[in-house]
């Protein structure tokens, strides 16, 4: 469980790259498509970069990112392989770090970056006026439904695949 428990805190630092990366770094419209509608629609294109070098950071960042997480992927199967796990095991494990990762990105994420700290206004201003006097994200609906459908059916579908492969 001290494994799980790392690669879940390993899977949410990966997130956290891939968000900074994205916002503070390239900055592209794409990126941001589990934002509000209303704040989609005032983004402003930004054709220049926020400095020399910073989508080249960016980019380099998001790979990294992304390399962690496969890591993590990787990792938990193997693990689990050489440890004989069976399907409640592996099932454990991979519900556990998502649902790690849900509540980190609803309590870090939305409630405090987005509301408190203002993370994304402060490099997208014209944005500020859709998030203003809220307490919580938008997407409070979708977030539960991640964690409580979403999340434990993949878990339960790659714990199936990885018993597949134990026989």
């Amino acid at each position: 469980m001290l494994l799980t428990l790392f690669l879940a805190i390993v899977f949410c630092a990966a997130i956290s790259l891939m968000l900074l990366s994205a916002v503070a770094f390239i900055q592209d419209k794409k990126f941001f498509s589990s934002a509000p509608k209303e704040a989609v629609e005032l983004l402003h294109p930004r054709e220049q970069e926020l400095f020399y070098g910073a989508r080249v950071i960016g980019w380099t960042l998001m790979l990294f990112s992304f390399l962690m997480i496969a890591g993590v992927g990787v990792v938990s199967i193997w693990d689990g392989f050489r440890s004989g796990y069976d399907f409640w095991q592996f099932f454990l494990r991979f519900v556990s770090i998502f649902t790690i990762y849900k509540l980190y990105d609803m309590i870090c994420f939305d409630w405090f970056l987005l509301c408190r700290f203002r993370f994304f206004q402060y490099y997208f201003p014209e944005v500020a006026s859709v998030y203003n006097g809220r307490k919580y994200g938008y997407n409070i609906k979708s977030q539960l439904v991640k964690l409580f459908i979403i999340f434990p059916a993949a878990s339960a579908i790659a714990a199936w695949i990885c018993t597949l492969f134990m026989k």
